[in-house]
């Protein structure tokens, strides 16, 4: 079972575009705050951190509109890994009816950040993000 992960917003103004709904580009925001949320939740047991994450794209899927006050449950969990690349998955729900409003897959590469070139991700973080509740 992947390790997912829990996060809940409540939509301000401040989130909203001309519509009225909330901006394309917040739900990036959240994904990418979720996505290290999670990273520096599983990472609090290791010893040692030797590359840094850099997305290399996003594929979003814009389903149902969320509007001021509504309360937004968002989930995410790493579904593979290969390589230096992983696909971690976001997902965005109205709290309340429980219905998918946008759903997220961005492909993350693990750098060397003094090499600047990408690394196999390590088996201790591969388990951390595939086989831990």
């Amino acid at each position: 079972m992947v390790n997912k992960f829990t996060q809940y917003h409540t939509v301000e103004s401040k989130h909203l575009d001309e519509l009225n709904h909330v901006n394309n580009i917040q739900y990036l925001h959240w994904s990418q705050e979720i996505a290290k949320a999670h990273w520096e939740s599983l990472i609090a047991s290791l010893e040692t951190q030797t590359g840094i994450w850099m997305v290399r794209n996003h594929r979003i899927e814009y389903r149902l509109e969320a509007k001021e006050k509504d309360i937004i449950r968002v989930e995410t969990h790493v579904n593979s890994v290969r390589g230096p690349l992983s696909n971690r998955v976001v997902s965005f729900y109205n709290n309340t009816t429980q219905k998918l409003l946008v759903h997220c897959q961005t492909q993350w590469c693990y750098i060397d950040l003094n090499l600047k070139k990408a690394l196999t991700i390590p088996s201790e973080i591969e388990y951390l993000f595939l086989n831990k509740k």
